[in-house]
């Protein structure tokens, strides 16, 4: 998530877009672990950590059906909250033409936030075919009321990742936030667009080290705004999978 200008707080690379793509379908059960680092946390365009590192790290179940559950957590630094726990539970699978589908939900829980409850849950659902993925976000649950990531948010994006020579990986993404409460008195200006670009390599037995840069239209005086929040964002990530 991503700190907000009142009690609200703010609020996902689902990390967090990392929970919005299609799942690969695995030929049997399966049980997977995750760790990383990354310089700064950002979830939807917007940091997670007062732009700071983080340390990260989940647990995935896969059936051969296709239906998958897990949990992701990751330190945060926004409105008393010290770190970020995510349960999800989804389907995912893949056509025999290529096209792929994955719907979910998602809950974000910020147990040590201080003083207001800051939780929130989503439904989500995307498709990719080739190179192209989109879907969007539906906040279904929230404990924040009137204010932003409240029921009725949405979030939309699309992507394009292709594979380049030297066995790097390119990832262009692109969303815009629609807040319900977006203009109301106490919340202000909170819709807002972001653009990221990734360079990743995939190392044997070391994992992943990627190389990315995302951009957020959000202005100072927005709700979510920070002294330096347009300012275009740079950060390294090492993740490893096992």
């Amino acid at each position: 998530m991503t700190c907000s200008s009142k009690s609200a707080w703010t609020a996902p690379l689902l990390a967090g877009a990392l929970l919005l793509g299609t799942a690969p379908l695995s030929a049997q059960a399966e049980v997977s672990f995750n760790i990383g680092v990354a310089s700064n946390y950002l979830f939807r365009g917007v940091t997670q950590t007062d732009d700071n590192a983080a340390i990260q790290g989940g647990i995935d179940y896969e059936a051969d059906s296709g239906f998958y559950i897990g949990t992701w957590a990751s330190n945060v630094d926004f409105d008393g909250a010290g770190y970020e726990l995510d349960l999800y539970l989804g389907f995912a699978t893949e056509l025999d033409n290529g096209l792929g589908f994955d719907v979910g939900y998602l809950y974000y829980a910020y147990p040590d936030a201080a003083p207001d409850d800051i939780d929130f849950s989503e439904i989500y659902a995307s498709i990719s075919y080739g190179p192209f993925s989109g879907g969007l976000a539906y906040t279904v649950t929230s404990d924040n009321d009137d204010g932003l990531f409240d029921k009725g948010d949405l979030y939309f994006h699309v992507g394009l990742d292709f594979e380049l020579p030297a066995d790097l990986g390119l990832g262009l993404t692109a969303g815009y936030y629609d807040f319900k409460n977006d203009g109301k008195p106490g919340v202000g200006d909170a819709n807002y667009w972001h653009l990221g670009v990734s360079l990743s390599r995939e190392f044997d037995v070391v994992g992943e080290i990627s190389f990315n840069v995302e951009y957020a239209d959000i202005s100072s005086s927005d709700a979510l705004g920070s002294p330096n929040s347009k300012d275009p964002k740079v950060w390294v990530g090492w993740t490893l999978s096992f």
